[in-house]
């Protein structure tokens, strides 16, 4: 089992952003967004290069094919915030509170997610790789047809994920918990779990293999 590898994010000095709204195809690079409503604005395209979102609103937000790189975002909240086919790399996301984030197709490298709580999380046909989920809340994740490589969940609760063909290597499970997976568990081929866990998963691995378990 190789270990993910945590991004190392060091933020050079900050200018804070004193702009509008986020422009699509826009370019933003050293800047500090901090206690930004930017629910329902445009950034689709759009690249960040060492920054930090702090307190931001992102509901309704539109980053889809964005490319959010070397950065730090603290505190985000949002519904519906839209990331599809987005890049991620070397960025720390921390304590966010967020439901239906939509990165379905989208790349994930050397990302953090620590704290916070995530529901419905999209990452449908997404790539991760070296990303690991730390002592965070993540409830009916969709990692459908994603292909998940260095992936660690550590400290996290994983309710009633989604791994239906899912392609998985070197993902770490054992510090899930609870875990509980509604849909895929035929993919978990290239995952680790610890005892503990497979004595939890033991109906629904019977239900997978249409095994029935009966008393005498």
């Amino acid at each position: 089992m190789r270990a993910a590898r945590r991004p190392e994010v060091r933020l050079p000095p900050l200018e804070p952003y004193d702009g509008g709204g986020l422009e699509a195809d826009g370019d933003y690079d050293g800047l500090e967004f901090r206690e930004r409503d930017l629910a329902g604005q445009d950034g689709a395209g759009a690249r960040f290069m060492d920054c930090a979102l702090t307190g931001c609103v992102l509901d309704e937000t539109s980053l889809t094919r964005a490319r959010v790189l070397d950065s730090v975002l603290t505190g985000v909240r949002g519904v519906g915030t839209r990331l599809a086919e987005a890049t991620l790399r070397d960025v720390e996301l921390v304590d966010a509170r967020l439901g239906g984030t939509q990165l379905h197709g989208a790349v994930l490298e050397r990302v953090l997610v620590r704290g916070g709580k995530i529901d419905y999380l999209n990452l449908r046909r997404s790539r991760l790789k070296d990303v690991v989920f730390e002592g965070c809340v993540l409830v009916e994740p969709d990692f459908g047809g994603a292909r998940l490589e260095r992936v660690e969940f550590v400290d996290c609760a994983l309710k009633g994920a989604d791994f239906s063909a899912a392609a998985l290597t070197d993902v770490d499970l054992r510090g899930a918990s609870p875990l509980e997976l509604a849909r895929g568990v035929d993919r978990l081929s290239g995952s680790v779990i610890s005892p503990a866990q497979l004595l939890d998963l033991a109906p629904v691995l019977a239900a997978e293999l249409g095994l029935r378990v009966l008393a005498e």
